[in-house]
């Protein structure tokens, strides 16, 4: 059973996670939300102090690395784990609290990485050790239904050659490598589509351009071109054999434990909103009293009750997703579920905060306004609202992909 206190061997990497999120992101937040495509150079150390952290034992990784579900769910001794997944989604709450795009441009911290880690063999994991890995999904005529990638991947020899283009790959102008999905037969459907590690010096890979975007800034996001791209066949995650029951589940299995990591993002994002409309609130003299009933207490205090409600549900929906994981229990389910509400919960949070404040709320006096416009992304990367609502109903209804759309 799931223990809702934060796991005592975590907690000193956690608080070492806020003090670095306290430190160094929140206070560069503004100048590289200003400075668009500007590299953010502080997060060199910072990504050289998490691998350092994760060489020696004491730390899981800031981001998106590290995230592997283990064969079995219970240590020898018959406890349950607390392990990658949980830490990740903890100390990622934290940075968030600093800022969205500076954690999502850290170095070795990909959403690709996370993906190695789901999927990939234990020889590409020791081989792709160190890779800082984007991911590419998306494609121009390919938004929410992931089913229909038009990237292509034939083999030739002893390798892949991809041809297609994808578009807004987070950190895709900064990576090392990126994970991109592709058919090798499109008559086949979705049980074709397997995903591979092309790295961004491989001949027929472009990055075409970076997009200027709403809101986390200071993370790059592009599209890419694949032309004729030899890959070798050696950098296919998970098998090469196309299986109509399997094939697509084992690249979608990548989203079970992304989706609780941006939803870890949402509830890092939307706590920062929260503390400092509270503090703001204060200084004007609103107090929220939680020993009083919401209808006696001033409208501001009442919104922000409903808030913190709402944010604390997104919180534990993200914890138990990430927790099932880490104990080898499908959590597609709580996945959807937790990336649905929290991304949702954050992007009302954060407006709402703005309202709230007021014109503090709306100038750049305060991050308000900027963890605004952050949160818009967390609703809809790694799966839309509306795609997480539909994979949830379908897991509900006991419906298949074709039979509810």
């Amino acid at each position: 059973m799931i223990n809702l206190e934060t796991p005592r061997k975590f907690r000193a990497f956690i608080n070492q996670a806020h003090q670095v999120a306290a430190e160094m992101l929140r206070p560069n937040s503004r100048e590289y939300d200003l400075a668009e495509h500007a590299y953010p150079k502080e997060l060199d150390m910072l990504a050289a102090m998490v691998d350092g952290l994760g060489a020696s034992g004491t730390g899981s990784g800031a981001g998106a690395g590290g995230v592997r579900r283990t064969a079995g769910a219970e240590d020898d001794d018959g406890k349950v784990k607390n392990g990658s997944n949980l830490s990740s989604v903890l100390s990622i709450m934290e940075m968030c609290w600093g800022d969205v795009g500076l954690l999502l441009s850290m170095p070795r911290q990909g959403l690709g990485n996370s993906a190695i880690a789901s999927v990939a063999s234990d020889e590409q994991l020791r081989r792709f050790d160190g890779v800082w890995a984007g991911m590419a999904i998306t494609e121009p005529e390919c938004g929410s239904d992931s089913a229909s990638i038009r990237t292509t991947a034939r083999l030739d020899g002893d390798d892949y050659v991809i041809n297609g283009e994808k578009i807004f790959v987070t950190a895709g102008g900064r990576c090392d490598a990126v994970v991109v999905w592709a058919t090798l037969d499109k008559s086949v459907g979705r049980a074709a589509i397997k995903s591979f590690v092309v790295f961004k010096d491989t001949p027929g890979m472009t990055v075409e351009r970076l997009e200027h975007k709403l809101g986390i800034r200071s993370s790059d996001t592009a599209t890419i071109r694949f032309e004729n791209c030899r890959v070798p066949a050696a950098n296919l995650l998970g098998s090469p054999e196309i299986d109509a029951d399997k094939g697509f589940a084992g690249v979608m299995q990548t989203f079970d434990n992304t989706r609780p990591l941006v939803a870890a993002m949402a509830v890092g994002c939307a706590r920062a909103s929260l503390e400092v409309t509270r503090s703001l609130l204060s200084e004007a003299g609103v107090g929220v009293d939680y020993d009083r009933p919401v209808f006696m207490q001033p409208a501001a205090a009442a919104s922000y009750l409903q808030m913190e409600a709402d944010w604390e549900a997104a919180y534990l929906l993200t914890l138990q997703a990430a927790w099932m994981a880490d104990n080898s229990q499908p959590n597609s389910l709580q996945a959807s579920m937790a990336k649905a509400k929290a991304g949702r919960t954050a992007n009302d949070i954060t407006l709402r905060c703005v309202e709230l404040a007021g014109s503090i709320g709306y100038s750049e006096h305060e991050l308000l306004e900027k963890w605004a416009r952050d949160s818009k992304i967390l609703d809809i990367f790694e799966g839309t609202q509306q795609i997480q609502q539909l994979i949830v109903a379908r897991r509900l209804l006991g419906k298949t992909s074709a039979e509810l759309k």
